[in-house]
């Protein structure tokens, strides 16, 4: 008579098992940590070009009309907005997974001016933004432009 067994014994079953929870444990913090590195990479990328945007658009102005000031929303400085920009956030900072927001002004209707943006793992940060005085030709000037990321 054959010996016809084949397939794998418990024991082999539990140590294949254990060495890929092991596996796991130290491959998903690395990539955990890939994810929010990339978020923020993507983040700064966006800043960048606001920043860029706003230059041009100050240029842009200054050639125009003889003075060059940033735009209330900045924003509006670019050309294609990033993906998750839902417009002016009236206070409300951003609450969903990829959203860009600008508030002008916060919750209790103060003067703000920050755009805010929320990570996949729900982690909110936001960048102050000062455009300046636009209302008087006379004494129109360029603003501080964005400020460095804060945690929400």
């Amino acid at each position: 008579m054959k010996n016809n067994k084949k397939g794998f014994t418990l024991i082999e079953l539990i140590m294949v098992t254990i060495i890929l929870g092991i596996l796991a444990a130290v491959a998903v913090p690395r990539y955990m940590t890939s994810v929010g590195a990339a978020e923020a990479a993507a983040e700064d990328a966006v800043i960048a070009s606001i920043q860029a945007g706003l230059e041009s658009y100050a240029t842009d102005k200054l050639i125009s009309t003889g003075r060059a000031h940033h735009p209330d929303n900045p924003f509006t400085a670019l050309k294609t907005a990033p993906a998750g920009y839902t417009g002016e956030g009236d206070g409300n900072d951003a609450d969903a997974d990829g959203e860009w927001t600008y508030n002008t002004t916060d919750g209790s209707g103060n003067t703000d001016g920050t755009i805010t943006h929320q990570r996949q793992d729900n982690t909110r940060y936001k960048w102050t933004y000062d455009h300046g005085i636009n209302t008087d030709p006379a004494t129109n000037a360029v603003g501080d432009g964005i400020g460095s990321r804060e945690s929400l």
